[in-house]
């Protein structure tokens, strides 16, 4: 399953900017441990800081992994599934 996160810094992650590469990599470990792939990471502008495009089992993996890197209080995230093209055709194809 797809998930796509949307990743805000708080103000203890944006006065710690510098360390985002090395918290970045900490949450790729964190992940694989709760059983999510860190897909892609994006630095983005806008109302979202970055965005991070997940793969797991299930979703509640996906909360787990949400509320561990929140309670590192650098980040805060909005998260979403996602379905890719082919999925959202099957999708509608067994509409009634």
């Amino acid at each position: 399953m797809l998930f796509i996160s949307s990743l805000n810094w708080t103000e203890q992650g944006i006065r710690n900017v510098k360390d985002a590469p090395k918290r970045a990599q900490a949450a790729r470990d964190i992940a694989k441990k709760i059983g999510v792939e860190i897909r892609e990471l994006y630095l983005t502008s806008g109302d979202t800081d970055m965005v991070a495009i997940l793969e797991a089992a299930n979703g509640d993996n996906v909360a787990k992994f949400a509320m561990a890197i929140g309670a590192q209080g650098n980040v805060r995230s909005r998260t979403v599934r996602a379905w890719t093209a082919t999925e959202m055709q099957k999708l509608i194809s067994e509409l009634p």
